[in-house]
């Protein structure tokens, strides 16, 4: 092939994808991978040869397995300028996705190369950063109407083979070998942006210069940093950039003398905390001195920074995941830059960060609309983000120049006393809060839920030591409030997540996110005034032990999962109210035992109901309101799986579940494939649907109807349109649940829709790692920045507080009976 084909497919005004000079006569032995988030998730091999590229589409990406036959389909020759490419294909031209170097390295076939090629068997040898050893690609026989040639990529037995049993590479080594970024890094809300840090273009090289208002100046120490101003909206104007929010610790990093060092906003020396990494990295930029802003985070199992997992880590001595954000550069090789512009800053910053180790990152910005990024950065659950003045000068402190909105009420909190464990010996059960007030203590409530068995315990140990007789805060607590507290000397500072403010000035629903060794206790203040608006009180339900864990992972306690399900009652409710119900109930949280119940049980909570199913002998779980769910939670309950009928209509189902169940060594983009070519079978019988995560593998299609069609009825269509995809496409899908079957593939299950079959709820909990819950969402929603766990207990309130609407909020005004003509297979 030559390079004409690649250049007819593209427009090379509109892609970044580089143009290349023509094939080259040199000989080369440049191999590389490039993951490539199209339509579909596929991985693009390519090999040098007669300078081009020749190119490969791995449908699934390289296996380890000696003899596991992995499609490649053979595209058109790439230019060699190609291999350095990373970066956003826009939506619309050919190939639009994201695209990062996976793997590169040196190849050397084994015989005559061209021969082979030309014959249709290659054999090889790769000398990759994450791959090595002998391969094969096969070509396979033409088949009418195939418009591209189909090969097999095989890997050869050898030192560098795995067997089935061992780690997947594709999971194990997700990263790019050039910035050490995940794909998912670049995919945002719009091409070109990555949801958790900006535009995903690095800064062009050129030529270093300082900005015009940069001033000679002598080393100056520590720079206080500014601080930004919490506005309940992001500023309009256009002067202003954007930045995501990081949820990590806020250092200054000063190179001078030789060394690196980095210091908390408060000026303390936190050098020696961070690995060895970070240190290098820094002292490796080409500047003989420089002190920069940023900020070093962890990123959580969703891909967000997680400051609690940040936390972890740096409690357990672990630096491999942490990365240092960098968004100002405030000197430089003996200039102050601080009177200069913050986009001047910023581009002198791109300029010095050329060729920086992947551990530090340079954080791009947004010059869209403030609200709309805002309202993306929130609906992924991100904390929020920073609004900067870009024609504005640095200034140290709290200031007008930089405005924070967040997606979440989160704030700093004094440590004013503790209340013991009621399931453990010598652990906080839960924190007493407060916040400085012109100089006095004012008591702010209590945060019972967040806390790992590990941190809880060394709370108490640092607690226990700081214990007083009096009581810190300014005002007499009441009875309650002082209930079992053990004071302390106000000296350690929380973060915290909360759901708001009350009328009396205490925060519901909060939820620990680590300790503040960076900040002074004094320096933490209120900064929200908004109040909670005047609420019905939800019917007491009596929690025994509230500070038991479910999740320890997690942190979320029995106190916690209430919480939850308080908030999303009037979103879950209309899927589990006066429904039969099967429960998985883990009593111990996730780790003990764990036990399937359908039938009620004997020292259930009074609040939960007896059904009758007149086909069962014993009596059915059911609940009517929230005091009933709360009753559940009482009782160990961390999964709720309804049945699809009321308990007034049993035989009449009410809607159809579509499960798309991954199989293993399927890509998340093939199960939103699916998803989408079920929404189109669906629409196609007259059915509208909706789609939920399942806070597990996959993702749930589900259609509501009005009830008139019996269960046989209903299964029958269910099964026909599971039958249907898989007789269609039997290299994607399979209808039947035999484990044998499913490798590579992906199980439409339509045995949900069988009585007494059950369905995880919307919003229900699982009892998983991370508490993950099966979370609605818009079908524009479905990207591979959302996994199917990407939502849990902890970061769904951030996603459903920004939410304008409820993407399933007409979901019963969709409903329409199954028909004769509606039973047709799909």
């Amino acid at each position: 092939m030559a390079l004409s084909s690649y250049r007819k497919k593209r427009d090379f005004k509109a892609t970044p994808e580089p143009r290349g000079r023509g094939a080259k006569a040199a000989a080369g032995d440049g191999y590389l991978i490039q993951k490539h988030a199209a339509r579909r998730l596929h991985y693009d091999l390519r090999l040098e040869m007669d300078g081009v590229l020749k190119s490969w589409a791995i449908t699934k990406g390289p296996s380890l397995v000696p003899g596991e036959k992995r499609l490649a389909v053979h595209v058109e020759d790439h230019p060699l300028e190609y291999a350095d490419f990373e970066g956003t294909i826009p939506k619309g031209e050919y190939g639009g996705g994201s695209v990062i170097v996976w793997d590169r390295g040196r190849w050397a076939p084994i015989g005559d190369a061209r021969k082979s090629y030309a014959k249709g068997h290659l054999d090889f040898e790769i000398e990759g950063e994450k791959l090595g050893g002998r391969w094969h690609l096969v070509r396979m026989a033409h088949k009418p109407r195939e418009k591209k040639e189909n090969w097999l990529l095989i890997k050869g037995n050898d030192d560098f083979a795995r067997s089935e049993g061992d780690p997947d590479i594709l999971d194990e080594r997700p990263e790019s070998v050039k910035t050490g970024r995940v794909v998912e890094e670049l995919e945002g809300e719009a091409p070109g942006w990555s949801s958790k840090t900006g535009k995903i273009e690095r800064p062009k090289k050129q030529k270093r210069e300082l900005p015009k208002r940069a001033k000679k100046s002598g080393y100056p120490g520590f720079i206080e940093p500014a601080l930004a101003t919490l506005k309940s909206a992001p500023p309009t104007a256009k002067k202003w950039l954007h930045e995501i929010k990081f949820d990590g610790y806020r250092l200054q990093a000063h190179i001078h003398g030789g060394k690196a060092k980095l210091f908390t906003r408060s000026g303390l020396d936190w050098t020696d905390r961070f690995g060895k990494d970070i240190i290098a990295a820094l002292s490796a930029l080409p500047t003989r001195g420089a002190i920069l802003d940023g900020e070093v985070i962890v990123e959580g199992a969703g891909g967000a920074s997680d400051f609690s997992a940040l936390q972890a880590d740096l409690a357990a001595g672990r630096t491999d995941r942490l990365v240092f954000y960098l968004f100002d550069l405030l000197y430089l090789d003996g200039h102050d830059l601080r009177p200069a512009p913050l986009i001047e800053r910023k581009a002198a910053l791109g300029v010095l960060m050329q060729g920086a180790a992947p551990v530090l990152s340079y954080s791009d910005h947004f010059e869209e609309n403030g609200e709309m990024i805002l309202r993306h950065a929130c609906r992924l659950s991100l904390e929020g983000i920073v609004s900067k003045d870009s024609d504005a000068p640095y200034h140290s402190g709290r200031g007008k120049g930089w405005i924070k909105s967040k997606c979440s009420e989160r704030q700093e909190f004094v440590i004013g006393g503790f209340v013991p464990s009621t399931t453990s010996q010598r652990a906080i059960g839960s924190l007493a809060l407060g916040y400085f007030d012109d100089g006095k203590l004012a008591y702010a409530g209590r945060v019972g839920t967040g806390f790992s068995r590990k941190v809880a315990e060394d709370l108490f140990k640092r607690l226990d030591r700081l214990k007083q007789q009096k009581s810190p805060f300014a005002h007499k607590l009441s009875a309650e409030e002082a209930r079992e507290a053990k004071f302390v000397r106000p000296e350690l500072v929380a973060e915290v997540e909360f759901g708001t403010w009350t009328a009396d000035g205490v925060i519901r629903h909060a939820s620990f996110r680590g300790l503040r060794e960076d900040k002074k206790p004094e320096d933490v203040i209120r900064e929200s005034k908004a109040k909670a608006p005047v609420e019905k009180t939800p019917p007491p339900v009596r929690l025994t032990h509230p500070d038991r864990l479910y999740w320890q992972d997690a942190g979320v306690t029995k106190q916690g999962l209430a919480d939850y399900y308080s908030e999303v009652w009037p979103r879950i409710g209309p899927f589990i109210a006066n429904r039969p119900l099967a429960l998985v109930r883990c009593p111990d949280g996730v780790g003990g035992q764990c036990f399937f119940q359908k039938h009620v049980w004997r020292g259930q909570s009074k609040e939960i109901l007896q059904g009758y199913d007149p086909k069962d002998d014993e009596p059915v779980i059911a609940i009517d309101g929230l005091p009933g769910l709360l009753g559940l939670v009482q009782g160990g309950t961390l999964e709720i799986h309804p049945w699809g009928s009321q308990l007034n209509d049993l035989e009449r189902p009410d809607l159809i579940n579509m499960d798309l169940d991954p199989g293993p060594g399927v890509e998340w983009s093939e199960v939103i494939d699916a998803a989408l070519e079920v929404r189109q079978r669906l629409a196609d019988a007259g059915l509208e649907s909706f789609v939920k995560t399942s806070g597990g593998k996959g993702l749930h299609v589900v259609a509501p109807l009005v009830p008139r069609a019996e269960w046989d009825a209903v299964k029958t269509f269910a099964k026909s349109v599971a039958e249907a995809m898989a007789s269609d496409s039997p290299e994607r899908f399979v209808a039947t649940v035999t484990k044998s079957k499913r490798k590579g593939k992906i199980l439409v299950d339509y045995l949900r829709n069988g009585r007494g079959a059950t369905a995880i709820a919307p919003y229900s909990t699982r009892a998983r790692q991370r508490a993950a819950v099966s979370m609605p969402l818009d079908w524009d929603e479905l990207s591979a920045a959302i996994g199917p766990d990407y939502f849990t207990v902890e970061n769904a309130r951030t996603r459903l507080a920004a939410l304008r609407a409820d993407p399933w909020e007409d979901f019963r005004k969709a409903a329409v009976p199954l028909d004769g003509r509606l039973k047709k297979a799909a």
